[in-house]
């Protein structure tokens, strides 16, 4: 097996459509939007026998707290693959990176550019075997997450009327009710400059919920990535004309992704949410999606009970994703291999970091 560079967007692509366990954080177009945002970039492809059989999306990122090389929610393994599959290729991966973080140090960069640690978000799903391959070649548990490390799904393959009766009663009500009421009206937008109807909402929600926003630049960066192969959509829900509720949505593959959203508390009594959640999950059928991918909930909810007595900052919002059905799905932890000692400052940076965000 060996590892090579992949420069061709098809053979990336036309890989990924045939693995099951896979996220747009893998996609093509979020490695654009990560040059776009300024941060180096490599495409790896795993190959055996000239046969791809796993890639992995890579950056870097430089901040202050350290520099690190990332790769999110991957690699992405042919389904057909066991452990000792993903061992190999991650180990040969490993062993890429590390050359990577040599040369990067010999290009006399600042210290800051200089990356102190490799992070893995991986893809696989939570077992002790998966555990097991990144103990076995000298990771170990990321102090923080980066992206969702337990997502909900929904199998939206069956009958929109199977997905209703399978919701939380409440919830169907709630969307009966929304589609009644004659002030609450549901937009699409594929248009950057609707981003600021967007913005408002989502900033406040960010105060309530104390959550750190991602800038405007950031948002607009994404859009440009991703709307021109149309896999993109803003969905606005106005109450008598205003804007109350927004979401944007990643329609990648057969999946479509639930990512950025707010909403005003003022109008939390009108579901609005609900009647949006419910059209994008239509427009998601519509575009021949089987997958619903509502993103993150917290950790350790089980059930909607659990999200009911849990004290985590996305239990409220988890007992929302969940009232539209679906199932829980858990990938093992971030993981992260030590190159540097400076590894530690951003260790105990990342720490504090997530006892004050109460995760």
């Amino acid at each position: 097996m060996e590892i090579k560079e992949i420069n061709n967007k098809d053979v990336w692509e036309n890989f990924l459509l045939q693995c099951a366990e896979k996220t747009f954080l893998q996609s093509w177009n979020w490695g654009e939007f990560n040059k776009l945002s300024g941060s180096k970039i490599w495409r790896f492809g795993a190959y055996s026998q000239e046969n791809l059989v796993g890639v992995a999306l890579v950056f870097k990122i430089t901040a202050r707290r350290g520099t690190f090389l990332f790769i999110p929610h991957g690699p992405v393994v042919a389904d057909s693959f066991d452990a000792k599959d993903k061992k190999e290729i991650l180990e040969l991966i490993l062993l890429q990176l590390k050359d990577i973080a040599k040369e990067e140090k010999a290009l006399g960069r600042s210290p800051t550019g200089e990356p102190n640690f490799i992070r893995v978000a991986p893809i696989f799903t939570d077992s002790p075997e998966n555990e097991d391959i990144f103990s076995d070649l000298g990771f170990r548990q990321a102090p923080i997450h980066m992206h969702p490390e337990t997502t909900w799904e929904l199998d939206i393959t069956l009958p929109e009327e199977e997905i209703l009766m399978n919701m939380r009663k409440t919830t169907r009500y709630l969307i009966r009710q929304a589609e009644k009421n004659p002030d609450v009206e549901i937009i699409t937008s594929d248009k950057i400059e609707d981003l600021k109807l967007f913005w408002p909402v989502y900033m406040q929600t960010a105060k309530r919920h104390h959550f750190v926003v991602f800038s405007e630049k950031y948002l607009e960066r994404e859009f440009n990535s991703f709307s021109k192969d149309k896999e993109l959509l803003m969905f606005l829900g106005k109450y008598k004309g205003e804007v109350v509720s927004a979401a944007i949505f990643v329609f990648w593959q057969d999946m479509c992704f639930y990512h950025h959203s707010g909403s005003l508390t003022k109008f939390n009594k009108i579901p609005v949410s609900y009647l949006l959640q419910w059209q994008a999950i239509k427009e998601a059928k519509n575009r021949g999606c089987k997958t619903y991918n509502f993103w993150g909930i917290a950790p350790g909810v089980e059930t909607e009970l659990d999200a009911q007595k849990s004290k985590h900052p996305w239990a409220g919002l988890s007992l929302f994703k969940m009232g539209f059905g679906g199932y829980k799905k858990d990938y093992v932890k971030t993981q992260d291999f030590i190159i540097s000692k400076k590894y530690w400052i951003n260790y105990i940076i990342e720490k504090i970091r997530r006892h004050s965000r109460g995760l």
